[in-house]
């Protein structure tokens, strides 16, 4: 552990606990993110290592690199963690990629988790929703509310900045990991979801990565990458030598066009072409 809780933040560490002790056995819908990882561990902790289970998902739209990295975590933390597998793409209406794609994605999840919850006597599944995603389009939350799952960070009103504190507090290597999401949000709304382009991502923020940058998104637009990243890190891009061989290869992994969003990283921002049209209607 490190550092010392505020007053305010260790009555929300208290009541995170609380919430936890209401049950005999929990499950946690684990991803190696600082979200899942805080709830894991703290459910661990106050409940005990056979009471906490953890379970990750593996398919398309997680990296081979973060699956190792959150699997690695959770042995070096000694979580209790099981594995689901399946394809995400073959979820009915989910690769089509409309408005309410995270919905398809979250209502099999739940499902899957559902029957381990069964399997293992757990009477609750847990997410990492937090206090900070109130009023964000999430159409997950709809697929959580209807499979009653639990937010415990949601309900602790616990947001980002509490969850990395605390999970510094608490030792957690990954206490300052940047947001990751699922690699299908880098396409936008509409357009078809197909492995190709998902490993065309994926290969392409490795890539981003291995440079040292720290958040990065590549968003799918066709035969057009276009690249976010924080822009005190956008001078690093620009350098000659670095610019053309990021080029070569971005155009290896099937793009044609790679741009670089001058507004930098920003989360949701596959969102903000029906934003802006949903307001102009009002």
């Amino acid at each position: 552990m490190s550092d010392v809780l505020d007053a305010a933040l260790a009555d929300k560490f208290e009541a995170l606990k609380s919430i936890f002790r209401r049950y005999e056995k929990v499950l946690v819908a684990y991803s190696g993110g600082i979200d899942s990882t805080l709830i894991l561990k703290v459910a661990t902790e106050t409940l005990g290592r056979e009471r906490a289970i953890g379970v990750i998902a593996q398919s398309e739209t997680l990296t081979n690199d973060e699956f190792d990295s959150a699997m690695a975590l959770a042995a070096e933390q000694g979580f209790h963690l099981r594995t689901v597998k399946y394809s995400e793409l073959e979820i009915e209406n989910y690769a089509a990629n409309p408005l309410n794609r995270c919905y398809f994605c979250k209502t099999e999840l739940y499902g899957q988790l559902e029957q381990v919850a069964r399997e293992v006597g757990a009477q609750v599944i847990c997410n990492g929703d937090n206090f900070d995603d109130i009023g964000d389009y999430r159409p997950g939350a709809q697929a959580a509310a209807e499979a009653q799952v639990l937010s415990p960070l949601k309900e602790a009103q616990m947001g980002k900045a509490d969850i990395r504190a605390l999970a510094r507090y608490l030792g957690l290597p990954n206490w300052d990991k940047p947001s990751g999401a699922c690699l299908s949000s880098r396409i936008p709304y509409g357009q078809t979801i197909t492995p190709e382009k998902l490993s065309a991502i994926g290969r392409a923020e490795k890539y981003l990565r291995d440079l040292g940058l720290r958040q990065v998104r590549v968003r799918h637009h066709a035969e057009v990458a276009r690249i976010e990243i924080e822009p005190a890190e956008m001078p690093r891009l620009l350098d000659e030598a670095v610019r053309e061989e990021l080029v070569k290869a971005f155009r290896s992994f099937g793009f044609t066009y790679i741009t670089l969003d001058l507004q930098g990283y920003r989360t949701g921002s596959m969102n903000e072409t029906f934003r802006r049209a949903n307001q102009g209607a009002i």
